[in-house]
C-alpha cells in the first residue's frame, strides 16, 4: 500500500497556489511596478483599496513588511505604541518596531488576545518630560496566538472612537482579517471601516504564493510605498505575484468558512481525548490551539509522534499545539488527522498511568 500523503497542520501559509492562480501567474501582463506601471499590481491595489473601503492600497511581499510599514508611516522614533502582549508585531516581527520605527511597544496582556478600551485607557501616555506619548494602538484581528478568536464590531469601534478623540492613530493587523469577516458573516469593509490602516495577507487563507496588502488613506500610503522601496520591497514586474493575488481577494474567501468547520471538526475531536485540554466552544475561526494536560509530556514530543504518522503541526508558547486549517486539507484529511490525534493522546496517557 502506498504512503498516505501528509496533512500539514503547521500553518495557512503552506497552501500551494490553485491551478486558476497559476493560470493567471503564466498570463499576467506586467511591467515595472517601481514605476507604477504594472497593470496587475495596479489592479489589485485598486481592487484591495475597494474591498477594504479605504482610499489607497500597496502591495507588500509579506505581512511582517506591510505591519512595519503601518507602523512606521503612524509614528515618529520615540514614540510608543500599544499592543495585544502576544501580539504578532510585538513576539513574531524581530523587534522591527524599535529596529525599523525607532518605537517602544508597551504590550497590554488580555485573556482571549482582544483588547478593549478599558484594558488600554490606563496605560495610555499623553507625552511629559518624563515619558513618550502614545500614538499608535496595534489590534490583531483575528488573533494568532489566542487561537484565532475574533474583534467584536463594537469594540473596535469604541477603542478607535476614544484613540481618535486623543489624537491617537489606530492600525489592524488583519493577517487573517478575511477569516474575521466569515465567521461574522459581515463585510472586511466593515470590520476596518474605523481604523487607520489595516494589513492583510494574502498568502494565509486567501491561499496566494507570495504577498500581502497595506490599506489606508492616499496620502499614508504614498508613503509606505516609499518606505518599501526603504525596505527593498520594489518587485519590478511584481504583476505575476499579483496575478495569484487577484484571483486569491476575489474567489477564495468564499471557501473560508469550510476552513472554520474543518477546526470545528478537529477541536471537538479533540475535546474527548485523554489527556488533551481545548474548548471547542472557543474555536471560531481556522486556528486550533489545545495544551496537553498530561503530566511529563512536552508538546514538541507530540508533535514529533503526530508527524512520524504523517501530520504535521506547530508548537506555540506555553506547551500548547497549534493546528491550521486551510484550502489545502479536507475533511477527509481532518478525519484522519483525528485518528493520529488520538493515538497519539492514548499513547501518551498510557505512558503516562504506567509512569
Amino acid at each position: 500500500m502506498p504512503d498516505l500523503p501528509t496533512i500539514d497542520l503547521r500553518s495557512d501559509t503552506v497552501t500551494k497556489p490553485s491551478p486558476a492562480m497559476r493560470a493567471a501567474m503564466a498570463e499576467a501582463e506586467v511591467g515595472d511596478d517601481v514605476y507604477g506601471e504594472d497593470p496587475t499590481v495596479n489592479r489589485l491595489e485598486r481592487d484591495a483599496a475597494r474591498i477594504t473601503g479605504k482610499e489607497a492600497a500597496l502591495f507588500v511581499p509579506s505581512g511582517t513588511m506591510g505591519n512595519n510599514i503601518a507602523i512606521k508611516m503612524h509614528t515618529r522614533h520615540g514614540d510608543e505604541i500599544l499592543c495585544e502582549s502576544r501580539s504578532h508585531v510585538f513576539d513574531w516581527e524581530l523587534s522591527m518596531v524599535g529596529w525599523f520605527s525607532g518605537c517602544l511597544a508597551r504590550p497590554v496582556a488580555a485573556e482571549d488576545g482582544i483588547l478593549t478600551w478599558r484594558k488600554i485607557q490606563p496605560v495610555l501616555r499623553t507625552g511629559s518630560p518624563h515619558n513618550a506619548a502614545t500614538t499608535l494602538i496595534c489590534l490583531e484581528n483575528t488573533h494568532n496566538m489566542a487561537g484565532g478568536t475574533l474583534y467584536p464590531l463594537e469594540t473596535i469601534d469604541e477603542i478607535c472612537a476614544k484613540a481618535h478623540a486623543r489624537g491617537v492613530k489606530v492600525h489592524m493587523d488583519g493577517a487573517r482579517v478575511f477569516n474575521a469577516a466569515a465567521a461574522l458573516k459581515i463585510p472586511v469593509a466593515r470590520i476596518v471601516r474605523e481604523v487607520d490602516s489595516v494589513m492583510f495577507c494574502l498568502s494565509k487563507g486567501l491561499g496566494a504564493p507570495v504577498g500581502s496588502m497595506v490599506a489606508g488613506t492616499a496620502e499614508a500610503i504614498a508613503q509606505a510605498r516609499l518606505y518599501r522601496k526603504r525596505l527593498g520591497g520594489g518587485m519590478r514586474q511584481a504583476g505575476i505575484l499579483a496575478a495569484a493575488g487577484l484571483i486569491a481577494l476575489h474567489e477564495s474567501p468564499a471557501h473560508l468558512e469550510q476552513d472554520h468547520a474543518n477546526a470545528r471538526f478537529l477541536a471537538r475531536a479533540l475535546s474527548d481525548l485523554p489527556g488533551i485540554r481545548i474548548d471547542p466552544a472557543a474555536v471560531r475561526t481556522n486556528i486550533v490551539i489545545f495544551e496537553i494536560s498530561a503530566p511529563g509530556v512536552e508538546a514538541a514530543e507530540f508533535v514529533r509522534q503526530l508527524q512520524s504518522h504523517g501530520v504535521l503541526a506547530g508548537t506555540v508558547p506555553g506547551e500548547r499545539i497549534r493546528l491550521v486549517t486551510h484550502s489545502n486539507v479536507s475533511r477527509a484529511d481532518c478525519e484522519r488527522a483525528a485518528e493520529v490525534l488520538a493515538a497519539a493522546a492514548t499513547r501518551q496517557s498510557t505512558q503516562t498511568v504506567t509512569a
